[in-house]
C-alpha cells in the first residue's frame, strides 16, 4: 500500500512537473536498484524485527553510515578525508545517545537479518552514486525504482498469501490505514526523490553521514507532537549529531570530500 501511494504520487509529480525522461537502457541497472532498496532491504527489516526490539534495530541500522563509507572507498575508490571520518563517527555517537535504549534484546537470526537489510541499502546509495548522471531529471529514475519495488512487494505478498503467513486486511486498524498512506506519500514518493536528486552533487559518503539526522528528526518529532519526553543525554545526542552533520555540508561545500584511493 505504501508503495502504491508513492508511485502515484511520483506519476502526480511528473504531470505537475512536466518531467517525461526515463533512464535510458544505458540506466537500466540504476533503474532497477529499486528492488535492493526499498524492496529487499525493508523486507528483510521489517523480518528481523519478528526477533528483535525496535531499540536494537535502531541502533543496528545506525551503521548504514559507516557501511556506506566504506562501500564507497572499496567499489568507488573514494577514499574520505580525515575530517569525514571524525565528523561521521561524531554524528554516530550522537546518534547512539539519541536512541538511547535501554531495551536491547539480541537475536542472532534477527540482528543477521537486519544487517543484510541495512547492508542492501548502502549498497543502494553507493550504485546509484555510481549511475547517477548531474544533469540527468531524477524522478523518472525514482517512479522506476519504486515500480520495481512495488512489483516486487506484491510477489512478497502473493507469497505470503500462498503460505497463510499474511493477515486479512480487515485486521488492520484505520489509524494503521492513514499511517500507511502518509508514509507512502511522504518517504516512498517525496523523500526517495529528494534523496537521488541530492545524491547527484554529493558522494555517497557525505549523503550517508546526513542518514544520521533520521532518528534526531524521528525522535524530535515524538517530543513535539506526541507530548513524549525526552531526557537530557537524547537532547545532548541530537545536538552533536545536528552539529557533526552541519560541518560536514559546510565543508562539502569548501573542501573535496575524498581523496583518490591509491593503488597499492
Amino acid at each position: 500500500v505504501e508503495l502504491t501511494v508513492g508511485v502515484a504520487v511520483l506519476l502526480v509529480a511528473r504531470v505537475i512537473t512536466g518531467d517525461r525522461v526515463l533512464p535510458t537502457r544505458h540506466r537500466s541497472p540504476l533503474a532497477w536498484l529499486g528492488v535492493l532498496n526499498p524492496g529487499v532491504s525493508y523486507a528483510l527489516g521489517f523480518a528481523g524485527l519478528a526477533s528483535i526490539t525496535a531499540g536494537t534495530s535502531s541502533l543496528l541500522w545506525a551503521t548504514e553510515p559507516v557501511l556506506i563509507l566504506g562501500l564507497a572507498w572499496w567499489i568507488l575508490r573514494q577514499r574520505p578525508t580525515a575530517g569525514i571520518v571524525w565528523l561521521g563517527g561524531l554524528a554516530l555517537a550522537g546518534v547512539m545517545l539519541v536512541v538511547g535504549v535501554s531495551d536491547l534484546r539480541l537475536s542472532l537470526i534477527g540482528a543477521a537479518l537486519t544487517m543484510a537489510g541495512v547492508g542492501a541499502c548502502a549498497v543502494y546509495t553507493v550504485l546509484a552514486s555510481r549511475y547517477l548522471v548531474e544533469q540527468e531529471p531524477t524522478l523518472g529514475v525514482v517512479l522506476i525504482q519504486q515500480s520495481a519495488a512495488l512489483v516486487f512487494a506484491l510477489l512478497l505478498g502473493i507469497g505470503g498469501l500462498v503460505a497463510g503467513s499474511a493477515g486479512p486486511p480487515d485486521a488492520v486498524s484505520v489509524t494503521a490505514w492513514a499511517n500507511a498512506l502518509g508514509a507512502g506519500a511522504l518517504y516512498y514518493g517525496l523523500a526517495f526523490w529528494w534523496y537521488l536528486h541530492g545524491l547527484r552533487s554529493l558522494t555517497p559518503g557525505v549523503a550517508g553521514v546526513f542518514i544520521n539526522l533520521v532518528p534526531v528528526f524521528g525522535i524530535s518529532s515524538s517530543a513535539i507532537f506526541l507530548g513524549e519526553r525526552l531526557s537530557e543525554w537524547q537532547w545532548v545526542g541530537a545536538a552533536v549529531t545536528l552539529a557533526a552533520v552541519t560541518a560536514v555540508a559546510i565543508l562539502q561545500t569548501r573542501h573535496p570530500p575524498y581523496e583518490r584511493a591509491t593503488s597499492a
